[in-house]
């Protein structure tokens, strides 16, 4: 490996990418990013960083990995709308299984040190056993989303047991945060934090008993620096581990951004999962990682954030 590591983050002009980007930057890694700029922006790109407008199921993504001498690969480009899935899941399946092994199988030939992948623990585990789900729970996923990603976990498995090629898999609780687009599994912050500070009324679906584990974007860029290095194939669940109603994550939101207006609501979603929530000990052990940001303080920062940038 080189003096200065060599890292391409995809989906770097994402919401969880660009910070990720940010921190690899400051930890002194040289960073490219690939992004195509389907749902990313381009104030998101760090001015340090190379970046190349691509589609991961190219020719010329993988032919830029070939030559590149990126010693590791955070891969987060993805389809990440869990109804459009179901919608379109050839799609989907396009994007987050032919794209990642495009990835893949280039980063395994040019001979990257590790990848790390953007899993999930909303949408892997389904509708869970146990509260919190740890690692070994069962993976039942019901959306094309959900198995896309499982199967780009066995794909990864397959590759680090076949061709040497370490991979790490992260499964993402509901990650909220500072620059946070409307869509992709917990959207709903970034919705609720704009009508508010616009004064407009919010809708729940159903009855808003409904629980997540939001877990703030800090924590998942410290769990993807803190991976580096790690050999063979590992997973690891990153959230809180705490359910939150959809009910209360509205009032914390509303008293964040200092509204009075009530939620109304609306009918609930068909096959929405009703409860999900993720173990992160594993990785707090092996990491020694500190404890995840207190929901009300990550929400403050995430309103006052959406407050600068809307003014």
């Amino acid at each position: 490996m080189s003096e200065q590591p060599t890292s391409l983050v995809t989906g770097g002009a994402g919401f969880i990418g660009s910070h990720i980007a940010d921190a690899l930057l400051k930890a002194g890694h040289r960073v490219a990013i690939l992004d195509d700029l389907s749902s990313g922006r381009r104030q998101n790109l760090p001015a340090a960083a190379e970046f190349r407008q691509l589609d991961i199921r190219s020719p010329e993504t993988a032919a830029w990995i070939g030559d590149g001498g990126f010693d590791y690969l955070f891969h987060l480009a993805a389809q990440m709308d869990v109804r459009r899935s179901t919608r379109e899941p050839i799609y989907d399946a396009e994007i987050n299984i032919l794209g990642t092994l495009n990835l893949a199988r280039a980063a395994a030939t040019a001979g990257v040190r590790q990848i790390v992948f953007a899993s999930t623990g909303g949408a892997i585990y389904g509708e869970q056993d146990t509260f919190p789900a740890d690692e070994n729970h069962p993976t039942r996923p019901v959306s094309p989303y959900g198995v896309a990603k499982l199967a780009c976990e066995r794909y990864l498995y397959y590759f680090t047991q076949e061709l040497g090629l370490a991979a790490t898999c992260l499964r993402y609780a509901n990650v909220y945060g500072e620059r946070q687009n409307p869509h992709g599994e917990a959207g709903v912050v970034a919705i609720f934090a704009r009508r508010l500070l616009a004064g407009k009324e919010c809708t729940i679906n159903g009855d808003g008993t409904q629980t997540r584990d939001y877990v703030h974007v800090s924590d998942v860029v410290r769990a993807n620096l803190g991976v580096l290095g790690s050999s063979g194939f590992s997973t690891y669940n990153v959230g809180t581990g705490l359910e939150t109603t959809v009910v209360k994550l509205y009032r914390l939101l509303a008293e964040a951004a200092g509204s009075p207006l009530e939620a109304r609501h609306g009918p609930g979603k068909p096959g929405e999962q009703r409860r999900s929530s993720v173990d992160s000990r594993r990785l707090r052990s092996e990491l020694e990682s500190t404890a995840p940001l207190p929901l009300p303080e990550g929400l403050a920062r995430t309103v006052e954030w959406f407050r600068q940038a809307e003014a």
